[in-house]
């Protein structure tokens, strides 16, 4: 900073102004610091920064490590967020959601002097991992379960649910067939919660579940079964790639999509507008989700309060796989 201060013929504090964005700098001023900048190749050293000032412009956030579409797009969301906000991200990938490992990772970006933590748990999380994080340190959970007593921001998995089961119930279908994701996982959870509430609360038949996890394979198991029930025409999976496997299975059999049975997914993947029919599904608002938590994250860290909920509503996105069951 001292050679860009030379160089543009300024002092260190207005160099430190324009690095901050600072109002009182003229546009002349301000353009002189820039080219020394960029003449000199100068990059802000962010944790001599945090030991200067006593805050740090990085956030941290603890996920496993995963390529499933969900988590990895929120991940990705997050540090979109972070960047457009002025903040660094470091992460911390663990192998586990277990206690010992998330003490970890927090030791850890504690190391790094972040100003705050997002934990991304979609998993169901022991509690004496949470209950073992201090008090006093920002921290909010992205899509935890209920009972957690800190700040969490998800989006609203029942909801997503019901909104799929309603349209398949007002196209005309009796009942809706559910395959769902893998046990332990809170969306997984929420989603047939909000399928079997919205089916008893319609006076129809709750089927039986036909759990699975979140791979087309899986789908496509799950798939042989229900093309082999004529009585079944309306199905609601509990992501996309499950719908795929169950679309896959169903062509197999002569079973028409959607003119003898309708299918309906979750999460909007990006190829799911160029399945064979079009999903439709219900749609996640990552970006949303990620902005959100990211604000409550730095709100905790500019004035610490205490823990509260938001929630992000889904959308249904209709397209081609869905239409009013076969007659007779």
């Amino acid at each position: 900073m001292a050679d860009v201060a030379g160089l543009a013929g300024v002092s260190h504090q207005t160099v430190s102004r324009v690095l901050n964005d600072h109002p009182n700098v003229s546009d002349r001023t301000r353009l002189r610091v820039l080219a020394a900048i960029q003449e000199l190749g100068y990059r802000p050293n962010r944790a001599a920064r945090a030991l200067a000032t006593g805050r740090s412009d990085t956030v941290g956030i603890i996920a496993q490590g995963s390529t499933l579409y969900g988590p990895a797009s929120m991940q990705t969301a997050f540090g979109q967020a972070a960047a457009d906000a002025g903040f660094a991200v470091s992460v911390a990938s663990l192998r586990e959601l277990d206690g010992a490992s998330i003490s970890q990772g927090i030791d850890s970006l504690l190391a790094q002097q972040v100003c705050g933590i997002a934990i991304l748990a979609p998993v169901a999380t022991p509690d004496l991992a949470l209950a073992s994080i201090a008090r006093d340190l920002p921290l909010v959970l992205i899509d935890a379960g209920p009972d957690v007593d800190r700040s969490v921001v998800s989006v609203d998995q029942a909801l997503g649910a019901r909104l799929a089961t309603e349209h398949l119930l007002g196209l005309g279908h009796q009942t809706v067939w559910h395959v769902s994701g893998p046990a332990g996982w809170f969306d997984s959870t929420g989603r047939i919660e909000g399928w079997r509430r919205t089916l008893e609360e319609a006076g129809r038949e709750v089927p039986p579940l036909l759990p699975a996890d979140w791979t087309a394979a899986a789908g496509y198991e799950a798939g042989q079964v229900i093309a082999r029930m004529p009585d079944v025409t309306a199905v609601f999976a509990a992501n996309d790639h499950l719908a795929l496997g169950i679309l896959r299975a169903l062509g197999e059999h002569g079973r028409r999509v959607p003119e003898d049975v309708s299918v309906v997914g979750f999460d909007d993947v990006p190829e799911s507008a160029y399945f064979r029919p079009p999903l439709t599904t219900v749609r996640q608002d990552f970006a949303a989700l990620a902005r959100t938590a990211l604000d409550v994250l730095l709100g905790h860290v500019h004035e610490p309060t205490g823990p509260h909920r938001t929630t992000i509503r889904p959308e249904l996105v209709v397209r081609a796989s869905t239409a009013p069951p076969p007659r007779g």
